[in-house]
């Protein structure tokens, strides 16, 4: 069983309540005003960690960072092009995809992961 601290408790609930999919920098910035002493390697470490256990979700997108997401269960992402915003989509998965790329592969699909890219309507506004 896997021993808590604070900090790793303070980062799932900072990723539980956040619609931003954040890089380690991110969770870094806001987890160091609760906890000023906590260093990068410590939110790197407690990041990787809570992945590993399925805890969270880690993912990259096109800026080449790592993102980590709180919801584990299956769903889409859209990624805004002009501001790299990513959210979740709120549609329905499609549950046969697995089994139709398992008909192409000389594999066993386990899971999949979309992003959907575009522009989000703030960027779109500001246009």
């Amino acid at each position: 069983m896997l021993k808590r601290s604070k900090q790793r408790d303070a980062i799932m609930e900072y990723l539980k309540n956040t619609t931003e999919h954040p890089t380690a920098d991110m969770v870094y910035t806001h987890i160091r005003e609760q906890f000023p002493n906590i260093s990068l390697g410590t939110i790197y470490r407690n990041l990787s960690l809570l992945s590993s256990l399925g805890e969270i979700k880690k993912f990259s997108c096109e800026d080449n960072a790592d993102h980590f997401d709180y919801h584990t269960h299956p769903h889409y992402h859209f990624v805004c092009k002009k501001c790299n915003a990513i959210r979740d989509m709120e549609m329905k998965t499609v549950d046969t995809l697995n089994q139709m790329a398992n008909e192409s592969t000389n594999g066993q699909i386990e899971e999949h992961t979309i992003f959907f890219y575009g522009v989000c309507n703030d960027c779109l506004e500001k246009q």
